[in-house]
């Protein structure tokens, strides 16, 4: 007997996305077909425009195609009820934005809970404890206790992806978390999400920005809502790495 292949984590069939206002229809996804393993690191690239952040929040649950089929786990999500998405929003999936969107006259260590609360099973000890291992996970267990605007952009940045991690979710999406960073705290967010991915998390990233994208290993080029290249580049990164270091 031949062995069952296991089901991808997202796919995406004959996908379509249009926004509405009154009578006028703009169309913003074109039939998107899509197939995303779990641990894979994928880097959704493409102009401002592109379409690129609607499909994140389209396999993040923030949005719903106008039509065509997207499976999560193997299960459709078409016939899902909105409480049912929401419940796997708060469990199997997080992000990370490029504005940060931390509370700012809160500790780092309250920001980092702020998921958990939404989880009534979850203890306050229990809590604490999931939020500072999630700290140190981003190297940031000395500034716990400083409210999140005495840091810097790539700290605060940081946090937010503490935040991501503290529910454990299999999946962390990633839209534009560079974007307001200077150069070197951007390699340093990247070195985090790369070493999250190593770890056995999927990274979903959204990125214009060709070095940041190369950090993943598959790039999906989006332009004007049609995919136009799945390019896989890992191959590449580590024959890159072996040059350099010869």
């Amino acid at each position: 007997m031949t062995k069952k292949e296991p089901a991808p984590l997202i796919e995406t069939k004959n996908l379509f996305k249009s926004y509405f206002n009154e009578a006028v229809e703009t169309p913003v996804l074109f039939d998107i077909n899509l197939r995303i393993d779990a641990g894979e690191f994928v880097a959704i690239m493409g102009p401002s425009g592109s379409g690129k952040s609607t499909l994140m929040h389209i396999l993040g649950f923030l949005d719903v195609p106008t039509k065509g089929h997207y499976h999560f786990k193997g299960e459709s999500t078409e016939e899902k009820t909105e409480d049912e998405l929401a419940r796997i929003r708060s469990s199997s999936v997080s992000f990370v934005f490029q504005s940060f969107n931390l509370l700012p006259r809160t500790s780092v260590i309250d920001n980092v809970t702020l998921p958990l609360l939404y989880h009534s099973g979850t203890k306050p000890a229990e809590r604490r404890e999931k939020a500072m291992k999630a700290i140190k996970a981003v190297g940031l267990t000395d500034r716990a206790t400083y409210l999140s605007n005495q840091l810097s952009g790539g700290q605060q940045q940081r946090v937010a992806i503490a935040r991501a991690l503290v529910t454990e979710p299999g999946v962390i999406f990633a839209d534009e978390p560079t974007g307001n960073l200077d150069s070197a705290s951007g390699k340093h967010v990247m070195e985090i999400l790369q070493s999250l991915h190593e770890e056995g998390h999927t990274i979903i990233l959204v990125t214009h920005e060709k070095t940041t994208a190369e950090h993943a290993a598959r790039i999906i080029r989006i332009m004007d809502g049609h995919v136009v290249a799945d390019d896989r580049t890992f191959t590449r990164r580590i024959a890159s790495q072996v040059k350099e270091l010869k």
